[in-house]
């Protein structure tokens, strides 16, 4: 990184960009990475606020946007400077999202496995009601809306009536 752009940071940007250190990402769980990544994103839209909006005021002065792309080159600059740093968090909240993923699939596989195990006896004695559960769970999941009762119980009602018009031929 441009040691110069890392001076020209206010201390809490300094603090902010450190943060994202290999170290410092590795010691943070998911949930600390994620609020990392949001502070970061923050940071990041505002200078490219600031850059989008100096580099539009300057165009009307200096009379060209070829003309007024040199004077902001600081919001620019800092505006990449986190745009990198996100990246790089992105990365590592990625990386989280995975290892807890697959944890959570090992879990899963496990739970499943010591089920599967499980004395034959129980599983016949749940089964009755696991499948009379699974019915209820069904029917309710097939209910489909296209926006309102009474919509559908008119849709329904025209299509009784055209399947008793043909019947009545």
């Amino acid at each position: 990184m441009n040691q110069g752009l890392l001076n020209s940071l206010t201390e809490a940007e300094r603090l902010l960009v450190a943060e994202t250190e290999r170290d410092a990402l590795k010691s943070l769980d998911e949930d600390e990475l994620l609020e990392l990544h949001q502070r970061i994103r923050r940071a990041r839209t505002k200078y490219v606020k600031n850059y989008r909006r100096g580099a539009s005021a300057s165009v009307a002065k200096v009379g060209g946007r070829g003309l007024s792309y040199p004077k902001n080159q600081r919001d620019r600059d800092k505006a990449e400077l986190f745009e990198t740093v996100l990246a790089r968090v992105s990365r590592e909240v990625a990386a989280a999202a995975r290892r807890s993923s697959m944890e959570l699939r090992s879990e899963r596989l496990e739970a499943a496995r010591s089920a599967k195990s499980a004395a034959p006896a129980a599983r016949a004695a749940a089964q009755p009601v696991a499948a009379a559960q699974s019915k209820s769970v069904a029917a309710r999941q097939a209910t489909k809306t296209t926006g309102g009762l009474k919509k559908d119980a008119s849709t329904r009602a025209a299509g009784a009536r055209r399947q008793a018009k043909r019947d009545a031929r």
